[in-house]
């Protein structure tokens, strides 16, 4: 199914959104839309062995909305189903279609070729690990006598008078459950490592994350990933939740030039 090209029509406020590279044997769907407001067809400019993902954006729009960032990832990751893909994580506008070939796939085609190649047979999974808010406070009690004893001390407490010992209290918790976080998040990774090609840590976002790891796994080896996080998942339900997502584009694993 070949993809839909646009003629040559231009305009002054106009400009070309680029979404990723790919190879140059990519075929779309006829009605693949990306982002904008209503959403813009995607078409692909081949060079060579490479291409790219694009679509035509007016300017006078704002870029980078919450429903065009969602666009945005969906596209890779459907892509990402059937082709490597080299992400722009959050995409970036060229002057015209000519400049996508001539200024960024001409450019960067040697390395484009090579990352394409190396990420042919793997995709990314996240895994995201989240406390159980109750189980975890059991665990810093049980295993921090200090925080354990300021627990004790403030438990109904006047709240004024017992404002520095709260204040004392909540550092100590927070301290003990970054401790607990770099020791789950440590562990992950060694439960995981058989699995997947590369693991990367992500900061934690929530103050109630146990860990949040970027799994570069090969296509061959999905469900063996899956099946491994599953169990993982079942050892740990007393105490943590997970959710593994993907497979998607392998957004921590590629440094991609982005378009000037």
């Amino acid at each position: 199914m070949a993809s839909t090209s646009t003629k040559d029509r231009r305009r002054v406020d106009s400009g070309w959104y680029v979404y990723g590279v790919v190879p140059a044997d990519v075929e779309l769907e006829p009605d693949v839309y990306g982002i904008g407001d209503p959403p813009a067809l995607v078409e692909v400019v081949r060079h060579g062995d490479i291409a790219a993902l694009v679509s035509e954006v007016d300017l006078g729009q704002p870029i980078g909305r919450p429903a065009d960032l969602q666009a945005h990832q969906q596209l890779l990751d459907a892509a990402v189903h059937d082709t490597p893909v080299l992400p722009m994580r959050f995409g970036a506008v060229v002057a015209s279609r000519e400049a996508v070939e001539h200024e960024f796939l001409d450019e960067h085609e040697h390395e484009f070729a090579e990352a394409l190649d190396a990420l042919a047979e793997r995709v990314q999974y996240v895994l995201r690990a989240r406390y159980q808010e109750d189980a975890l406070m059991r665990e810093v009690l049980e295993e921090n006598p200090t925080a354990a004893g300021l627990a004790d001390e403030v438990r109904g407490g006047d709240e004024v008078a017992t404002r520095n010992l709260r204040i004392e209290l909540g550092e100590t918790i927070n301290t003990a459950v970054a401790a607990k976080r770099d020791d789950d998040t440590a562990a992950l990774i060694d439960l995981l490592s058989g699995s997947a090609v590369e693991i990367a840590t992500r900061p934690a976002t929530h103050e109630l994350d146990a860990a949040h790891l970027a799994l570069l796994v090969e296509r061959d080896r999905q469900r063996e990933c899956e099946s491994v996080a599953d169990r993982i998942a079942r050892e740990w339900q007393d105490r943590v939740t997970f959710r593994l997502l993907g497979p998607m584009a392998a957004y921590d694993f590629v440094v991609t030039v982005e378009p000037e």
